[in-house]
């Protein structure tokens, strides 16, 4: 990425565990990133580098002022959407029925940001770039490469999306994929929205990573090596061959070898 991620546009993405240090060891193992505990005016957050790029972040689960939670959140990866404006965002959200977990908080000159819950639950954040503009490199093997919205009302998230952000949902054309929602910035699809009916019982809407990777089943193999486990096996879909994952402590997450290149986001 050079420039600019379109509002609307997944940008970035992190984790919040228990375990900092044991979460970078697990995704250096598994796609040769880079990152180490960062400084404690950043609340230790780890900027994880690929190739010399920024494309994800790992943070230890606190509360705002430095404690330790009790309980412990589970341990969980976000999804950010980039937006022009954090706070007008949070105001429309609001407006249309979402949530607020976390303020519009400054992250120092990098940007602004919030954590924000759709009205059928899932969880996301918004970042409004300062000097940080999100992910360096996407698409790429062992880099993000898809985001994806799992729930319980397609209808009434589709309208909540549509409404705060200029993204426009469409039923996808890809032969195989019947039932399977597009998000649209700009005429280009940038993530995607599927019914929580294809899941297992009890699980709660959320937005799912995709990691690209050269062989699926080999990172699945190389993920149970490392402590991680397995919520579905490797398998061919339209898009590819893909399997879900959890790592050691808990966070989902997928992989996914592409049948064909998937095309770059519009930076401009």
């Amino acid at each position: 990425m050079t420039g600019s991620y379109r509002p609307g546009t997944p940008c970035w993405i992190d984790l919040m565990v228990p375990d900092q240090q044991a979460a970078l060891d697990f995704y250096a193992g598994l796609f040769g990133w880079t990152g180490e505990i960062g400084p404690p005016e950043t609340g230790g957050y780890s900027v994880c580098e690929y190739k010399g790029q920024p494309v994800a972040g790992i943070m230890k689960a606190m509360n705002p002022d430095g404690s330790v939670p009790d309980p412990m959140p589970p341990a969980a990866w976000t999804t950010y959407l980039a937006v022009h404006d954090v706070h007008e965002v949070v105001r429309a959200s609001t407006a249309a029925g979402g949530g607020t977990l976390v303020d519009p908080t400054e992250v120092m000159d990098l940007g602004r940001m919030a954590v924000l819950s759709d009205p059928t639950g899932a969880v996301y954040g918004i970042w409004q770039a300062g000097t940080f503009q999100g992910a360096g490199i996407v698409n790429e093997d062992n880099t993000l490469a898809w985001n994806e919205l799992a729930t319980s009302d397609p209808a009434k998230a589709a309208a909540y999306y549509a409404r705060i952000l200029p993204i426009t949902p469409a039923a996808s054309e890809m032969p195989g994929a019947e039932g399977y929602t597009e998000l649209k910035v700009n005429d280009r699809v940038v993530g995607g929205m599927m019914s929580l009916d294809r899941h297992p019982k009890g699980t709660p809407p959320h937005w799912l990573p995709y990691f690209r990777v050269a062989d699926a089943d080999a990172a699945q193999t190389a993920a149970e090596r490392a402590g991680g486990s397995v919520m579905a096996p490797a398998f061919d879909m339209p898009a590819g061959r893909m399997a879900v994952l959890a790592d050691p402590q808990g966070a989902v997450f997928a992989v996914i070898t592409p049948s064909e290149a998937p095309e770059q986001p519009d930076p401009m």
